[in-house]
């Protein structure tokens, strides 16, 4: 399935792989409301759909995954208390503070991920970056905050020191400074991007759908709670991995000595 817009490219190959891109080149993706928009409906499309496995997010080009909200002169312009007032709840490009998306989100990093291109990244599982991609929250540079989820994720994913030395500064650091952070999984050539990509959605697919759907749902939506009470809570994609049929046959292909076939319910 394919569908494309004048903003945003979104297939769903044979795999049940979802791959969304920004296509905005001439802005470096930078998002306005309308792909935005855009991005959430399909979002909210990719949440309903029991086929998809796994979810690459990108930028079109190779000079940048996303430089964030749209400051171009003929973009509409808001206050920063406007902007404030507004606020998406599931956070920058509708995905850096979304809670509801039960699949594993890849952002493959072909670029600049600057502002709220940085706060996507910061809201998908698996980051894997060009050589010469570039990471910052620089809103402070023009003003203003990254307000969709960049400020809080950033300090609670790596030490204070290091969160603080790029939120202070709206500086641009390189991927293996990002990976070095812990923020970033993996840094190859740009030539060598979709093949590490492919390598990550690989080993994603040798499990079992109704597993991962529950790991994914598990860690986003207990964050707030302990360890032990996470383990209590009885989360909807729990319940469905411990009652699957893909339960059933990932114990028999392991009897059987072979690879299970899935049947993702």
């Amino acid at each position: 399935m394919k569908a494309v817009t004048d903003e945003v490219s979104f297939t769903i190959d044979d795999r049940g792989v979802a791959t969304v891109v920004i296509n905005r080149p001439k802005v470096l993706n930078a998002v306005d409301g309308s792909t935005h928009s855009r991005l959430n409906q399909i979002w909210e499309q990719l949440e309903q759909d029991r086929r998809v496995r796994a979810v690459v997010v990108t930028g079109a080009g190779s000079k940048a995954f996303c430089v964030g909200a749209d400051m171009s002169a003929n973009a509409v312009e808001k206050t920063g208390l406007e902007y404030w007032a507004e606020l998406d709840p599931n956070g920058f490009g509708g995905l850096s503070l979304r809670t509801t998306l039960d699949v594993p989100v890849i952002a493959k990093v072909n670029g600049y991920a600057l502002g709220g291109g940085m706060e996507i990244a910061l809201g998908a599982d698996i980051v894997v970056a060009a050589e010469h991609a570039k990471f910052g929250l620089t809103e402070p540079r023009v003003g203003r905050l990254a307000l969709d989820g960049g400020i809080h994720q950033l300090v609670r994913r790596i030490p204070y020191t290091q969160a603080m030395s790029l939120l202070l500064t709206g500086r641009k650091a390189d991927a293996a400074e990002m990976q070095a952070m812990g923020l970033v999984n993996e840094v190859v050539p740009a030539e060598e991007l979709g093949a590490a990509v492919d390598r990550w959605l690989d080993q994603i697919l040798a499990c079992a759908p109704t597993s991962v759907r529950a790991v994914k749902q598990m860690v986003t939506r207990t964050s707030h709670l302990s360890a032990t009470e996470a383990r209590g809570l009885r989360l909807p994609a729990l319940m469905d991995a411990l009652d699957s049929k893909d339960s059933a046959e990932g114990v028999l292909a392991f009897q059987e000595k072979r690879s299970p076939i899935w049947p993702g319910e």
